[in-house]
């Protein structure tokens, strides 16, 4: 087909009219006729022009200036290279490298060997690098290039992955290590007197049997420590609910801790009745191993106080006061690690398996509470537990009385739809 089939036909209707009013002025026919063919000869030219594209999808270049703008307010650290000289470093970027490093070199900004190789290749990958900001930190850099003058540098901070991993190894090394050591001593005790073929004496063998229970008592120990330490860590996203007499709570709790053996030495102060929303299991537990740990390495006869009280800021307070050697200001922080023992021959003789601390925070933790120890040597060591307070429970009116099957459906709604106090 012709270009001519594309001419508008408005473009002939309004071509036609303009040659009749050319003939109506009197003007030669044949100025007229040369006039309509100029007329049309352009709309044909127009018809068979292709349509130009939009301005958006022209292509244009891309600039410092547009590339500036949009990667200024990433929280990812980011370069921009211009043939190997760093153009632009975004706010993440400069407040980890700092601001001198636009106009530089990129492998004299960097400086380290991983970085530098993955440069001098001039190709898009990933390099490992360590201690980049600070001693110990650990950063992937990722390389693309954006044309063939301008790369982009991404920085991704592995530090805190890093950091977990290595906190999983050294879980499952001390784990393992500290329940091979109990193992061992049952397996090596259970062979001696398996050997003895009845040669040993009664008072030898009841040695072994009675080290082979002690030991066997410990694992268990260390087993149940370690199965609470893995439930709480795996509820510390759930907010507890039950609403929970803490006074009482706290009186049993810590008299069990204590036994019929030492409860001479437990003293009780429960000033104050407070209510909150918590997981019974694991409040006893706090009270448990902290009373347990405050009468095992408090100095013998001494007392040790708990008291209940109420503390500003709508909280309740557990504190559990010994009067032991007291522990040495650089240990304190790292109390509620796990495994971590200040006297790691004494703890084991008395039978603690260093996670007691550990799972305490957790647990405190998970009751949006707060856990403050504090020391003095010589004079002994002080733990305080703040847990918030429940809100007042809503009272029925006078004189209405609340039915069973309403007491049903009130407690049959979701939990946000309550009120929780």
């Amino acid at each position: 087909m012709g270009s001519g089939q594309n001419i508008p036909i408005a473009g002939i209707l309004l071509a036609a009219v303009t040659f009749l009013a050319i003939l109506s002025l009197g003007v030669d026919p044949i100025i007229g006729v040369a006039v309509l063919a100029v007329w049309i000869g352009s709309l044909m030219v127009a018809a068979g022009r292709p349509p130009e594209p939009p301005k958006a999808m022209i292509k244009q270049p891309v600039t410092i200036d547009s590339i500036r703008d949009l990667i200024e307010n990433s929280t990812t650290p980011l370069l921009i290279t211009e043939r190997g000289t760093i153009a632009i470093a975004n706010q993440a970027a400069r407040r980890i490298l700092g601001p001198h490093v636009v106009g530089q070199d990129a492998r004299v900004a960097l400086r380290q060997p991983e970085a530098i190789s993955l440069l001098n290749e001039n190709r898009q990958g990933e390099a490992i690098v360590r201690g980049l900001v600070r001693r110990g930190d650990i950063w992937q850099i990722n390389r693309q290039e954006i044309d063939e003058r301008l790369a982009m540098l991404e920085f991704v901070n592995q530090t805190a992955e890093a950091d977990i991993s290595r906190a999983h190894t050294d879980f499952v090394a001390n784990a393992s290590h500290e329940l091979r050591t109990p193992l061992a001593a049952i397996l090596g005790y259970v062979e001696t007197l398996r050997e003895g073929d009845g040669s040993l004496d009664t008072p030898t063998a009841q040695k072994f049997l009675g080290i082979i229970e002690r030991e066997a008592q410990r694992l268990h120990a260390l087993v149940s420590d370690l199965m609470s330490l893995s439930r709480v860590e795996a509820e510390k996203h759930d907010l507890p609910t039950e609403r929970i007499d803490l006074a009482s709570l706290v009186e049993r709790a810590a008299t069990d801790a204590a036994g019929s053996n030492r409860i001479s030495r437990l003293q009780l102060d429960l000033t104050a009745e407070p209510c909150v929303l918590g997981d019974r299991q694991q409040l006893e537990q706090v009270v448990r191993n902290l009373v347990d740990n405050a009468l095992k390495y408090g100095a013998p006869d001494t007392p040790v106080k708990v008291a209940l009280d109420l503390a500003q800021g709508d909280l309740t307070r557990i504190s559990v006061t010994d009067e032991g050697e007291g522990i040495a200001p650089e240990q304190v922080p790292h109390l509620t690690r796990r495994f971590y023992r200040t006297d790691p021959g004494r703890s084991r003789a008395s039978g603690g398996t260093g996670l007691g601390l550990a799972i305490v925070k957790h647990i405190v933790e998970r009751h949006r509470g707060r856990l403050d120890i504090t020391s003095e040597l010589g004079k002994g060591t002080r733990v305080v537990v703040r847990i918030p307070l429940a809100e007042p429970e809503t009272e029925a009116e006078p004189g209405h009385q609340i039915s069973a099957s309403q007491t049903a459906a009130q407690a049959a709604r979701p939990a946000e739809t309550q009120q929780l106090s």
